[in-house]
C-alpha cells in the first residue's frame, strides 16, 4: 500500500473498546478533504492530488489527477458515491465518474454565476438514489434515476448566508438537514418539495444555538438516537467579536440546546468535522487567529457524550496537535481521519468479536 506507516498505541482514556490499537497512515503529505467507503473501495477527494481511491480486494491505490492525464482538475473540496456513479466538487463545476465507463466529465451550473459552481459538499441519499449538491450560491438536487437537476434557493429574510450551504445530512428516510453560514434548512421527505411545509430552518434567533454570535455557520452535522449534533465554525474579528463563535452543539430536536466550548475544555472554538463511536462525539478541532484571519488546526478531540468529559487524542510519532483534521469517518471497524498532511486509519474493532464461540 502506498506511503503506509504502521504504529501500535495504547489509549486507555479513549477506547474502551480494545486498549492495543493500530494506526496506519497513508497519502503523506496530501490534503484530505472528503473519505466514502463503498463496498470493496475507498475513495478519497483532495485539495491538491486529486481522486484516490484505495481497492480492498486489490490492496492497491488508484489516483485520478493532472498529474496522470485522466484527470483535469486536482483541487476538490468534497466526493459522494453512488450506485452508478461518483461525485467530486470543486470551484469549477461538479465532476462525474462513471463506474461503467470509467471516465469523468464534468457539468456546471447556470444559475449563481462563478460562485454557482463552487460545490461545496455532496450527499447521497441511497434511499432516494438522490444526489443533494450544496454550492457556494444555492442547492441542487439530482435525481440519479431520472438523470435530472433542479435547482433551489434556500435564502431566509434576505440573508444570503442562507443559501451558501456547506455541509448536507440525511437524518434516516425521512429529513434531511442543510448546514448553511447562517443556520440550517431542514427537508422533510415525505411531502413535495416544492411544499413550503416540507422545509423548516433554525436560525441562531430565540433559544436556537443558545441565540449565540451574530450567526451560526454550520460545518458540520451528526445524528445519534436522540439529539442532532453541530460543528460550527469560529470567525470573529476586532470589528465583530462574536460574529461566528464556534463551537459544538447538541440539539434535541425539541427544545433544549447545550454548546460545549473552550469553556469546557476544548482547546478552541473552531471545529470541522464530527465523527460517532458509542458514547463518544469525535471532533477536529482548529483556532481562529483574529489579527491574521487564519485557521490552525488542533488536533483530535473526543468527547464523551454523558459526562461532557473532553480529552485530546494523541499518537506516537504523528504531530497530531498541529494539524487539520478536516474529515472523520468511521465504517463500523475503522475511523477514517482526513488531514492536511495525509490519511490516517485507526482500528477500533475489537479482534476478538470475530472468533466464533463453541
Amino acid at each position: 500500500m502506498k506511503n503506509l506507516i504502521t504504529i501500535i498505541i495504547l489509549l486507555t482514556f479513549t477506547l474502551p473498546i480494545y486498549p492495543q490499537t493500530t494506526v496506519q497512515k497513508y497519502l503523506i503529505g496530501a490534503n484530505i478533504t472528503s473519505i466514502v467507503v463503498d463496498n470493496d473501495k475507498l475513495w478519497v477527494s483532495t485539495y491538491g492530488e486529486g481522486i484516490y481511491y484505495y481497492s480492498f480486494e486489490n490492496k492497491k491505490w488508484t489516483n485520478f489527477s493532472t498529474k496522470n492525464n485522466n484527470l483535469n482538475n486536482d483541487f476538490f473540496y468534497t466526493l459522494a458515491v453512488g450506485k452508478q456513479e461518483v461525485w467530486a466538487g470543486t470551484t469549477d463545476g461538479l465532476f462525474i465518474y462513471s463506474k461503467r465507463k470509467k471516465t469523468w466529465t464534468k457539468r456546471k451550473f447556470a444559475k449563481g454565476g462563478e460562485l454557482g459552481n463552487w460545490i461545496r459538499t455532496l450527499c447521497y441519499d441511497n434511499y432516494n438514489d438522490i444526489l443533494w449538491i450544496g454550492r457556494f450560491k444555492n442547492l441542487t438536487l439530482y435525481d440519479a434515476r431520472r438523470r435530472k437537476y433542479e435547482d433551489f434557493d434556500l435564502t431566509k429574510k434576505n440573508d444570503t448566508k442562507t443559501n451558501n450551504i456547506k455541509t448536507i445530512e440525511v437524518d434516516g428516510d425521512s429529513l434531511v438537514w442543510f448546514g448553511t453560514e447562517a443556520g440550517v434548512h431542514i427537508y422533510n421527505k415525505k411531502l413535495d418539495i416544492h411544499n413550503s411545509d416540507a422545509w423548516s430552518f433554525i436560525g441562531n434567533d430565540g433559544s436556537s444555538f443558545n441565540g449565540d454570535g451574530e450567526a451560526v455557520s454550520i460545518s458540520d452535522i451528526l445524528f445519534d438516537d436522540k439529539n442532532v449534533w453541530f460543528a460550527t465554525d469560529e470567525f470573529v474579528t476586532s470589528d465583530q467579536p462574536k460574529f461566528n463563535v464556534g463551537g459544538i452543539y447538541k440539539f434535541d430536536r425539541k427544545f433544549i440546546w447545550d454548546r460545549i466550548s473552550k469553556r469546557e475544555g476544548l482547546i478552541d472554538d473552531g471545529v470541522y468535522t464530527l465523527a460517532l463511536t458509542g458514547n463518544k462525539i469525535w471532533a477536529g478541532v482548529y483556532s481562529f487567529y483574529t489579527k491574521e484571519k487564519k485557521e490552525l488546526g488542533k488536533g483530535l478531540f473526543l468527547i464523551d457524550k454523558n459526562t461532557k468529559e473532553i480529552k485530546r487524542l494523541e499518537f506516537d510519532n504523528i504531530d497530531l496537535f498541529n494539524t487539520k483534521v478536516n474529515e472523520l469517518l468511521f465504517d463500523g471497524k475503522i475511523m477514517w481521519i482526513g488531514t492536511d498532511s495525509g490519511l490516517l486509519a485507526l482500528t477500533l474493532d475489537n479482534p476478538l468479536a470475530h472468533i466464533s464461540k463453541k
